[in-house]
């Protein structure tokens, strides 16, 4: 390693199963990337709070739902914490980061998202639906989502479960933010086949509409992905904000684009390291 080059402990699940996406080769691609301006070391996220001291900063990138492995992940973080360990992206991440609670407080001040309640008392207050969404609130990849009647919410187990009305969207858009640079938009045209994306050229509303959510998670660094739909009525509503891990699909977009986030990464790797 060279004494004058950051070190960058790398978190990826290489051989994670993703439906319709492949970790590896964005990960592959994007470190060989990287190792121009760093030196790099990958590892699995079971391995990073062993393996994080001697690095100066420990970058979590496709590694994975930490539902099937919360004790080890809370562990990495309380140990990264302890010592001072930069990671990026920073821990104090507002969005999925912290779970879904993020959805529930947008509800609460009126933001556009989708309506989310976590209490029976509080289903009266989500619009009429066909079916409605539950969903775990540490979830992720869609594990634990299921689809239910009204008449079947009041009788579930609450403290952990979200609930959203099942809206009827047009199709999914997603905007990707390097810190608070927006980097470019994918959608997918068919609402059944959510990994098949396109670029998409968003308008100032858009934009606007992405920025809004960025500004509110207050990370000065870090990749970021708003994850909205395209409602009935044409509005966009917020789906998720991932700021813990969200997978790029960078083999979606030109390779202009990919070259233009990859140096926009470097720049905020080494102000985040000088910060």
């Amino acid at each position: 390693m060279s004494a004058d080059r950051a070190r960058l402990l790398y978190v990826t699940d290489l051989a994670y199963p993703a439906r319709g996406r492949r970790y590896c080769d964005e990960d592959i691609q994007l470190t060989a990337r990287l190792r121009a301006d760093f030196d790099l070391a990958l590892c699995h996220p079971l391995d990073a709070a062993a393996l994080m001291t001697g690095f100066d900063a420990v970058v979590v990138r496709n590694s994975g739902p930490v539902l099937g492995h919360r004790k080890e992940y809370d562990a990495f973080r309380e140990r990264a914490t302890a010592l001072g360990t930069r990671v990026y992206n920073p821990l104090h991440g507002r969005g999925d980061m912290a779970g879904k609670q993020y959805l529930l407080d947008l509800t609460a001040v009126g933001h556009p998202v989708i309506p989310t309640v976590d209490r029976a008392e509080d289903l009266h207050l989500l619009p009429e639906s066909e079916l409605y969404a539950v969903k775990p609130k540490a979830g992720a990849d869609s594990i634990g989502l299921r689809f239910l009647p009204y008449g079947e919410l009041a009788g579930l187990s609450y403290g952990e479960l979200l609930v959203q009305p099942r809206v009827d969207f047009r199709y999914e858009v997603s905007f990707y933010f390097v810190d608070d640079v927006f980097q470019y938009a994918l959608y997918a045209p068919d609402p059944e086949r959510r990994w098949v994306l396109e670029p998409y050229e968003p308008t100032a509303e858009d934009l606007a509409f992405a920025r809004r959510f960025i500004d509110w998670n207050t990370l000065d660094h870090g990749i970021q992905r708003v994850d909205a739909c395209r409602a009935p009525g044409g509005e966009l509503l917020l789906v998720e904000l991932e700021d813990l891990n969200p997978y790029l699909s960078l083999d979606r977009v030109p390779e202009a684009v990919r070259e233009r986030f990859a140096d926009d990464l470097v720049r905020s790797l080494r102000a985040f390291l000088a910060a």
